[in-house]
């Protein structure tokens, strides 16, 4: 399959999805890594019709959606049920979007594998993967594994790599590649000012060592999707800027 390029709307915050598919397109991506949240047109409340509609525009447009990008914490402290019943929203939306994958956040140090096993005849039957991203609680990729990798299941409970948050962590590109394993799932291309400053620049202007990742994904096959963190940032530029930078960076490392 090789890579497919995608966009996240989290750097496109409160813009309507044809809007954001137009962005897309006009820089090459494949995909759409939709941002599931109450002040984005996708969220947790949306109506079948509604998720029906949306799925359509961007078949129509000539794109995928890459993920739903949640925002369930599987290791949070507490109750697993809210946590469960948040993750089975988030796949039944993903299985009506066509979606292939759902991200979600570790978000402490609670037991992770009731919750992510009480979605796994889910995640089967819907055709979807659950994607713990590596942040928070747990930012490097072999503490993300430890989440997953009990199950056995790659194919449905598995890892994003968020290329800043392991290196800030200390783990290198090479480790996180070779830990995660088949446990990798998708790729989130980004770049940050200094270990110290986390404020994104577009990739290729900061200290994140992506032309490493690149080399290193080079025989690795998925999504590689731009986050742009203008919602979190909002002074940071524009999304076509660092999407041009991303669009450059996949075209050098992209496997042919």
């Amino acid at each position: 399959m090789g890579w497919r390029f995608a966009v996240s709307t989290l750097g496109m915050p409160g813009v309507p999805v044809r809007e954001a598919a137009r962005t897309a397109l006009a820089h090459g991506c494949e995909g759409l890594e939709l941002r599931v949240h109450p002040d984005e047109e996708v969220h947790l409340g949306l109506s079948g019709h509604d998720a029906d509609r949306v799925r359509s525009l961007l078949t129509g447009e000539g794109l995928a959606v890459a993920a739903l990008a949640g925002y369930a914490k599987v290791a949070a402290p507490g109750a697993d049920e809210p946590v469960v019943g948040e993750l089975k929203a988030l796949i039944e939306l993903a299985h009506r979007m066509g979606a292939p994958a759902v991200r979600v956040f570790p978000g402490g140090d609670g037991d992770a594998r009731p919750r992510i096993g009480a979605v796994l005849g889910d995640l089967r039957d819907a055709g979807v993967r659950l994607l713990v991203e590596t942040h928070d609680s747990h930012p490097t990729g072999a503490a993300a594994l430890d989440l997953v990798a009990g199950f056995g299941e790659p194919d449905l409970a598995a890892v994003l790599w968020d290329a800043v948050h392991p290196w800030r962590a200390g783990e290198a590109p090479a480790v996180t590649k070779a830990v995660l394993g088949p446990y990798l799932g998708y790729f989130q291309v980004k770049d940050a000012v200094s270990l110290d400053d986390p404020t994104p620049v577009p990739p290729g202007e900061g200290a994140v060592p992506l032309g490493e990742c690149g080399e290193l994904l080079r025989s690795w096959s998925g999504w590689v999707s731009l986050e742009w963190e203008k919602a979190w940032y909002p002074a940071i530029a524009p999304v076509d800027t660092p999407l041009r930078a991303a669009a450059a960076w996949f075209g050098r490392y992209a496997p042919r």
